[in-house]
């Protein structure tokens, strides 16, 4: 019987350890199961997360996607934040800017050939450095004063300036602060808004003269004969007044307007829109219109803005203009912001030789980015439409390299990039003490934009451009200016296509005359 007893406590300890071992398994398989689970939870967030930010990288991401935004996203979101004053109080700038932000992406990348022309652009203060006696005497010609100091912007306004481009100036300047916060230097800069330069060189002259060297000035165009500093446009962050977008959302509209008409099936002839009343060039150019007489192979149409105004704009939107194989750019008072809208359709442009420059234009080079046209020349703009209806694909490559060029090197976070270096290199320029004026005022983008509640254009054109937060990237690698050698091999490759269309253009029109001298010939 005892045997018996310890055969049966055995098999009961025997039971005893499986049962333990059971639930030790079990236990084990429920620690297992429960680490899974949170396994598979946290990388499903994970996952989650990432496709979510995959996606906001692919719908604001403008065709260039980057694989590294999807760990790097950027959750320094710097809204508007505007107040709501009483009568006894205004909009302030918020104090939660930030100071300095450092791009988690370096750049891989080297900026377009135009951020070239930055350091010649400023070459000529190279030697003497700007002081405050050269600063001061550009005063006379400038809309408004512009000092940015420890990371705040002030403005001291001269002038009202035409429409809103001074106010769509300094709002570009202050998108760019938010965009690389603590990377604009303390400096001061006088800022014209008119069309035509106005510090010509003729006025300056290096020996034997005290007012050298010529007061630094900031403008939208230059001139070979002038020294104004190029900057880029008031209507990259929208022109409302005329119903023109911010560049970024209008570039977008513009590339989709170019799918609509292929270029084969688009009208055979040269277009253009515009104002003829801002220039004697202008006036003498709409004479290159079709007449009953004679087809120049040209459409000119008279932009009357005060009746599309009156329409609601109605047949005046940029991005539906791109139905003719080629469009005419031809100048105004000045240059005009009609370039960029030109090139950007891949119709082939037809450049009417300018006299100004804005600050990409000069890196363009004729039959590779847009057919050169001598001015007020009619008999240029027809043998250009002849010649392109007779090569047609090679009038439909110079249309695609050139709107190419602009939807690519036109980015806005170019455009930003170059306005950094272009401060940069002008706030190494300083030696004086940069101040605030007493009657400047400092401004943000809260005091700008949000005082304007009624929801019209201006509004709409702040509310698109606004920089979110700062960027991500860092600014793209500023390549080496130009030696005096590669700056003369590359103006006279522009030069010598140049006198390439003219020849063309000689012979054609020669050969035409005496086919017609050969007709009265045989008639006579």
């Amino acid at each position: 019987m005892g045997e018996g007893i310890h055969v049966a406590k055995s098999t009961g300890d025997h039971h005893q350890r499986q049962h333990n071992s059971v639930v030790s398994l079990s236990s084990k398989l429920a620690k297992t199961w429960v680490t899974t689970t949170i396994f598979i939870f946290v990388f499903f967030i994970l996952l989650l997360g990432a496709s979510l930010c995959w996606l906001d990288m692919f719908v604001l991401g403008e065709s260039r996607i980057q694989m590294s935004s999807i760990f790097t996203r950027n959750t320094n979101k710097i809204p508007l934040n505007c107040t709501l004053p009483n009568s006894n109080t205004m909009q302030t700038c918020p104090l939660n800017y930030p100071n300095r932000f450092e791009p988690a992406i370096s750049s891989s990348e080297t900026c377009p050939d135009y951020f070239r022309w930055i350091q010649q652009d400023l070459k000529v203060w190279e030697e003497t450095g700007i002081t405050r006696e050269t600063l001061e005497r550009a005063k006379q010609n400038a809309h408004f004063r512009l000092v940015i100091k420890s990371g705040k912007l002030y403005v001291h306004k001269y002038l009202k300036a035409f429409q809103t481009r001074d106010v769509f100036t300094i709002w570009g300047i202050l998108q760019l602060m938010r965009m690389y916060p603590g990377q604009v230097p303390d400096l001061e800069l006088l800022f014209l808004c008119h069309d035509k330069p106005a510090i010509w060189k003729r006025d300056f002259r290096q020996e034997g003269n005290a007012t050298w060297p010529p007061p630094p000035l900031f403008h939208y165009c230059g001139h070979r004969d002038a020294y104004d500093i190029v900057f880029p446009d008031w209507s990259f962050w929208g022109w409302p007044e005329v119903n023109i977008k911010e560049w970024s959302k209008l570039s977008k509209a513009i590339k989709e307007g170019n799918k609509k008409v292929k270029w084969e099936h688009r009208v055979p002839y040269a277009y253009w829109k515009g104002n003829p009343l801002v220039s004697i060039s202008r006036r003498n150019f709409m004479k290159c219109n079709f007449s009953a007489k004679y087809d120049p192979m040209v459409r000119l149409y008279v932009q009357d803005w005060m009746r599309d105004i009156r329409a609601g704009f109605r047949g005046s939107s940029l991005e539906d203009q791109c139905t003719h194989r080629y469009k005419i750019y031809i100048e105004g008072s000045a240059w005009s912001v009609s370039e960029k809208y030109i090139l950007a359709c891949d119709s082939m442009t037809l450049l009417i030789k300018p006299e100004y420059y804005d600050f990409f234009i000069r890196s363009m080079v004729p039959l590779e980015h847009y057919w050169p046209i001598r001015s007020n020349n009619c008999g240029d703009l027809k043998f250009a439409v002849e010649w392109g209806n007779k090569n047609t694909y090679k009038a439909q490559a110079i249309g695609k390299q050139g709107s190419d060029y602009i939807m690519k090197n036109l980015e806005m976070k170019y455009v930003y990039d170059y306005m950094l270096y272009m401060l940069q290199g002008y706030g190494k320029l300083m030696k004086l003490d940069v101040t605030v004026p007493e009657n400047a005022t400092e401004v943000c983008s809260e005091t700008i934009a949000c005082s304007i509640t009624d929801g019209g254009l201006i509004r709409q054109c702040m509310d698109d451009s606004l920089v979110m937060s700062p960027s991500v990237k860092a600014a793209c690698d500023l390549p080496q200016p130009y030696k005096d050698d590669e700056m003369k091999r590359f103006l006279d490759k522009q030069e010598s296509a140049e006198r390439e269309v003219e020849k063309w253009t000689d012979e054609y029109w020669e050969a035409q005359n005496k086919n017609k001298k050969s007709v009265v010939k045989l008639y006579n």
